[in-house]
């Protein structure tokens, strides 16, 4: 197969063929035309010699535009490859630095294309990681619920002679498994609003510890057998009430979820903390537990679908504050923030 040449060969073949030719012929009508021999060799020479620095001049030339040439066709071989852009490259010739311009511009609007495809391919994967988690999480906290549901139910139906106590009873399961699916549902749909900027602040003046009053109570009636105690004072504050009372709700009931002791709820001035004497927390989960979805692996810590410290830390930032925790793994957790 026919190898074809490359550019400084192709152009150093051509030169030398023409300067002979011209040598030779030139050489000739020197012989011919100078009488005296010794300076028809002399100018011979001299023809040559400026013939050779003609040569060397048009070899240093083609040697460098070559050199140029493979460097474009480097980058153009591994356009899809480069990492980053260092050509400061310049041709003898004005097309050929036209040509190097135009290159350099198409090498940067290839990469920036790509660092887009790339940044999209990676939102895109972890839209997907996501999406599995959270499946992974509405089936891992809808079972346990939706199994206690079936199978009381399934009993009352089979067993229509089970005493009275015992079918209140089992009401009263069925009862509160379904209102755990209505809060999982609708902290599922309190996130998604805010994952698409459709929630909006609805500020009014009220007494947070009225409100922290009130949470308390409400939850004291789900775990009855557990104490919360609210320390501190009234004091009005200007923020949406409802996303407040959430943030309250949450934070308390992870208290009360992974702690067998007191709860309490502390109001003072600007500050708003929960203190739990709980299993704490690891070092290293402590900025990882209000991102979504994040489950620790252990029974340790779980913040029910990883949705519930991720909504209070939204709420906050959305009042323009933030979640603090402090924690001791083995004695206990404070979540506070100020409003």
């Amino acid at each position: 197969m026919f190898n074809r040449p490359h550019f400084k060969d192709y152009i150093m073949a051509k030169s030398i063929a023409m300067a002979v030719a011209f040598l030779i012929v030139f050489s000739i009508l020197f012989l011919y035309f100078i009488p005296h021999k010794d300076e028809a060799f002399i100018a011979i020479a001299l023809l040559t010699l400026g013939f050779s620095f003609f040569i060397l001049f048009i070899y240093r030339g083609a040697k460098q535009i070559q050199k140029e040439l493979t460097t474009i066709n480097k980058y153009l071989n591994n356009l899809e490859k480069i990492d980053k852009i260092d050509y400061k490259t310049h041709f003898y010739i004005s097309e050929f630095e036209e040509i190097n311009q135009n290159l350099i511009k198409v090498l940067k609007g290839a990469k920036k294309r790509e660092d887009i495809k790339q940044r999209y391919n990676a939102k895109l994967k972890l839209k997907n990681r996501q999406r599995a988690d959270m499946i992974s999480a509405i089936a891992h906290e809808f079972r346990n619920p939706i199994a206690s549901i079936m199978g009381y139910s399934q009993t009352l139906q089979d067993d229509s002679d089970i005493p009275k106590h015992l079918q209140e009873k089992f009401l009263t399961k069925i009862y509160n498994n379904g209102n755990k699916i209505e809060t999982l549902l609708a902290r599922l749909i309190m996130w998604n609003k805010f994952e698409s900027k459709e929630t909006n602040l609805y500020k009014s003046k009220f007494d947070i510890y009225r409100l922290a009053s009130e949470v308390k109570q409400m939850l004291e009636e789900s775990y009855k057998d557990r104490t919360i105690q609210l320390l501190g004072s009234s004091r009005e504050v200007e923020a949406d009430r409802t996303l407040m009372e959430v943030v309250l709700k949450n934070i308390v009931e992870n208290a009360l979820k992974y702690s067998k002791d007191i709860v309490i709820i502390d109001i003072q001035d600007t500050d708003v903390s929960v203190t739990d004497k709980g299993v704490g927390i690891k070092v290293k989960d402590v900025d990882k537990v209000t991102k979504k979805f994040y489950r620790s692996g252990t029974h340790s810590w779980d913040n029910s679908m990883g949705l519930g410290l991720s909504i209070v830390k939204t709420i906050l930032q959305l009042h323009q504050t933030k979640l603090n925790i402090t924690s001791k793994e083995g004695e206990g957790s404070t979540f506070s923030f100020m409003i």
